[in-house]
């Protein structure tokens, strides 16, 4: 039985996908009929309720992945794709504190708030104030708002909060914050950026290299899906290619150069340029050699 207050992701006959808050005594009108959500709430989750016409509704619990799909927005969120690596970059988990700007809808607000957990806390900023109130409305629709405190407004004079364990950057010009860092998040925190094009990536680079920041990475996630046809297994036509650049960087107090142990040249380096050791291999399988 599901509890009210609960979202459930309500399936049709053709596939189509709704998500709705249970609210008992209420109805839900479709294409295939009137759908009770107490018809809902018995069924249960992986359960199936119909509508008044006889159309079955497969009622499923919505995953992350789902409710940042499912958020109302004004701007371009974050792929789930750039979402998933960023938390693991991150490494957002239970009781962690991170420093977000540009909430924008709030899509990965909303994922670093699922992430936190009711023992952490996601300090997001956000300039504009219709961007605010809606980042809000989403936060509070999927029950997310109590771990997230929002802060209507711009970056530029620094953060309000310090101590944080990771940050992340989704603005225009991220460089002209950067002396801002320090102040706000623990000596070792990984911080992130999403940009668009190579000159703003660049830009970055530079005032990354002026700063204390170690371990810096460049990359992009491309997503090539599959028709799931055993017999016709195939790439999809589309596929979700550059949605952005991702930038990661550790804050170090005392950037030290890293220094690799002295070694002895009989062992074997586990470490070893992937490049390097597929190379060899194709030189080892080729009939030339």
């Amino acid at each position: 039985m599901i509890q009210p207050g609960q979202l459930v992701i309500l399936i049709s006959p053709k596939g189509k996908r709704y998500m709705h808050k249970l609210v008992p005594g209420n109805e839900v009108h479709t294409q295939e009929g009137k759908l009770l959500l107490d018809d809902v709430a018995e069924a249960g989750f992986g359960g199936c309720a119909r509508t008044h016409l006889g159309k079955p509704y497969l009622v499923l619990k919505p995953t992350v992945y789902d409710l940042i799909k499912g958020v109302k927005r004004q701007t371009q969120i974050m792929y789930p794709k750039e979402i998933g690596y960023v938390l693991l970059k991150l490494g957002i988990g239970p009781g962690s504190t991170v420093i977000e700007s540009g909430t924008g809808s709030a899509g990965l607000t909303l994922a670093l708030a699922w992430f936190v957990g009711d023992t952490g806390k996601v300090y997001t900023y956000e300039r504009r104030e219709d961007f605010f109130k809606l980042a809000m409305k989403n936060l509070d629709r999927v029950g997310l708002l109590h771990r997230v405190e929002q802060v209507n407004q711009d970056i530029e004079n620094g953060f309000k909060h310090t101590g944080a364990d990771a940050l992340f950057l989704d603005v225009r010009e991220p460089w002209l914050y950067l002396q801002h860092i320090p102040k706000a998040v623990l000596p070792g925190a990984m911080c992130g950026f999403l940009l668009p094009t190579t000159n703003q990536v660049s830009d970055l680079l530079r005032g990354l290299d002026e700063g204390p920041f170690v371990e810096t990475e460049v990359l992009e996630i491309l997503v090539r899906r599959y028709k799931p046809v055993a017999d016709r297994l195939r790439p999809d036509d589309r596929m979700v290619a550059h949605t952005g650049f991702l930038i990661f960087t550790r804050y170090m107090e005392k950037p030290e150069p890293l220094l690799l142990p002295e070694t002895d040249a009989s062992e074997v380096d586990p470490t070893e340029d992937e490049e390097e050791a597929l190379d060899q291999r194709e030189d080892e399988a080729s009939p030339l050699s």
